[in-house]
């Protein structure tokens, strides 16, 4: 595998994770999907961590509005596991040792690759041959590859496979389309003026998301947006009246009350809380 496909994830990036200087502590990586399976994975990420005795870190995320399926190792709950966005941030805590390797896919990807329905899915659930058979075989298949590099390549053929057998249709297509868009500006936007953007109905850009994501248009820019709040926090020292204006919220107590639901801390709390994460991470000044 070339080595362009495969880095580290930053902790200036969108990625949600509340707090991002964790991030050194362990390996994070992505891996780049070659151009003829995007339409089906997003991106692939590959996670090892050998901590300590006694040593655990606490993640806190706001994840992407995405289904993702998981290969995991080690210190772990199940080694296949399916997870949709959800509705409020979640912690996943890291302890002992193991690895993921994962498949965060496109809207478009889980018609092809399972039998799932999205709407039907909870946060988080093991995979199992009784929950979809279709879905465990795959990843069956690309845990046997011995490591990330190998199980992107392995998951590369998989997933060429799947779609021959399963060419996408339309609302798939448009999904995929408006969730692109929705990333690309997350600041506030119509939904009305997205559809038009993509040349279709806003009826059927609805239908299209929920269908292929679970989620409506507007719950999907939410989270999009909020994970955009999370990264300039993170690099904007504390702007929070700044950044506001910037993703085109009314005003800061918009953007306040929208974080706070989720996260479940103010912006300004959350900045705390992070000076003093980071000030912890670089120990005592000499």
């Amino acid at each position: 595998m070339s080595a362009r496909r495969t880095r580290a994830i930053s902790a200036s990036e969108r990625t949600g994770v509340l707090q991002p200087a964790n991030l050194a502590r362990f390996d994070a990586r992505w891996i780049v999907p070659p151009d003829d399976v995007r339409e089906i994975v997003d991106t692939y990420w590959a996670v090892r961590w050998h901590l300590d005795a006694g040593e655990s870190i606490a993640q806190r995320i706001i994840d992407h509005p995405s289904v993702t399926f998981s290969i995991e190792h080690g210190d772990v709950d199940a080694p296949f596991v399916v997870t949709s966005a959800r509705s409020h941030a979640w912690t996943r805590t890291l302890a002992g040792r193991g690895d993921v390797f994962a498949i965060r896919l496109r809207p478009a990807g889980l018609a092809v690759l399972s039998d799932l329905d999205p709407a039907s899915l909870g946060p988080e659930q093991e995979l199992t041959a009784a929950l979809d058979a279709r879905a465990h075989a795959l990843l069956e298949r690309i845990a046997s590859a011995p490591d990330p590099a190998r199980r992107a390549e392995l998951a590369d053929a998989l997933v060429r496979a799947r779609l021959a057998e399963r060419p996408l249709r339309a609302s798939q297509r448009i999904a995929n389309a408006a969730l692109e868009a929705l990333t690309a500006q997350p600041h506030v936007q119509r939904i009305h003026d997205v559809a038009a953007l993509l040349g279709t109905s806003e009826r059927t850009l609805q239908r299209a998301l929920r269908t292929h994501v679970g989620r409506g248009p507007g719950e999907i820019a939410r989270r999009i947006r909020l994970q955009e709040v999370v990264r300039c926090l993170s690099v904007a020292d504390g702007d929070i009246a700044g950044i506001a204006v910037d993703l085109g919220y009314v005003d800061q107590a918009h953007l306040t009350n929208e974080f706070r639901r989720v996260a479940g801390v103010t912006p300004g709390a959350y900045v705390e809380a992070l000076a003093r994460t980071q000030a912890a991470l670089r120990g005592p000044a000499a």
